[in-house]
């Protein structure tokens, strides 16, 4: 209830400030949503941080199963921060956050100190897939509001798939910057584990897992491995293509049914980046990622080489 009462009056404020220049109009509502998810993290059991198309919906699918298999609750409400915890306490509250709302709120763009005491998952994946998937996303599906309030290329924009995700506000090196970003916070976040998609792609059951325990919620290896199964890729594309999730958001709808890049489970490929790009194009975002992104998390051929692991709190 509280939720819907700040979206509601959200929409009130901006709406009564329709007069005002839309620069400043997107700038307030981004301070409004960055407050009310400030006051989620304050409240919350844990943090699941992502940048977009990481694999988030997939995992919340899986998380949520497994939590109403193991308290007995009906599937097709998607947990959404403390819903499941109003039905049942021993379910976490959990904020599903992109830590880009609430950073604008802070006024604090340089450090990540707001974590500072919470168990915090950080989902990461490659930075070229998570920018192709990015480009489907901001062509088809995105509404135009969403895409002014979160300085994508205007709706519309005639970009090849290479431009957007070399576009320095959009694609890759933005994506760099944030993952570097929580790189430099390791040594002060003490309670933070980074799992990676594609680790989630080989062995899902082994990553919910390692996540759920260290959570605080650990289960069984069948409720565990239900819940893998129930959010598998294709039970998730049945489920996109029937709305059989009661949800107020697109998570899991599909825009436009006749169109497969319109679906929000679309592929899943890991290393999918090098079908939408010539070999000089593959050439160009490879060196953005070698010569950018730290090696902790795995994604650069050094770190490759040289086998490195994440783990809670620092990379080994």
């Amino acid at each position: 209830m509280r939720e819907v009462q700040a979206v509601v009056t959200r929409h009130l404020i901006i709406g009564a400030l329709f007069f005002m220049p839309s620069g400043w109009r997107y700038k307030l509502e981004r301070q409004l949503r960055g407050k009310e998810e400030y006051r989620k993290l304050c409240a919350a059991d844990w943090v699941l941080m992502s940048w977009a198309k990481s694999g988030r919906t997939w995992f919340r699918v899986m998380l949520s199963r497994f939590y109403q298999i193991r308290h007995d609750l009906p599937r097709r409400h998607l947990l959404e921060f403390d819903n499941l915890y109003h039905k049942n306490p021993a379910i976490p509250r959990v904020l599903f956050s992109h830590n880009n709302y609430v950073r604008d709120y802070l006024e604090d763009g340089d450090t990540l100190n707001h974590f500072r005491g919470k168990k915090v998952v950080m989902l990461v994946r490659d930075p070229r897939d998570v920018a192709v998937s990015q480009f489907f996303q901001w062509k088809y599906r995105m509404r135009p509001h969403k895409i002014r309030l979160n300085r994508y290329p205007k709706p519309g924009d005639e970009l090849s798939t290479f431009d957007f995700v070399t576009n320095p506000r959009s694609g890759i090196p933005k994506i760099i910057e944030v993952y570097n970003d929580w790189a430099g916070a390791l040594p002060y976040l003490r309670d933070l584990l980074i799992v990676r998609y594609e680790d989630m792609r080989k062995d899902p059951a082994a990553v919910m897992r390692q996540v759920l325990e260290f959570v605080g919620t650990p289960g069984s290896d069948v409720e565990i491995s239900q819940a893998v199964e129930y959010a598998s890729m294709e039970n998730m594309k049945k489920r996109e293509e029937k709305c059989n999730f009661r949800d107020r958001s697109m998570r899991v709808k599909s825009g436009d049914s006749s169109n497969p890049d319109s679906f929000k489970t679309r592929r899943g490929k890991v290393g999918g980046y090098h079908d939408y790009f010539d070999d000089e194009q593959v050439a160009v975002v490879d060196k953005l990622v070698e010569e950018g992104l730290d090696p902790v998390f795995g994604y650069t051929a050094a770190a490759k080489a040289d086998s490195v692991s994440v783990v809670s709190g620092s990379a080994t």
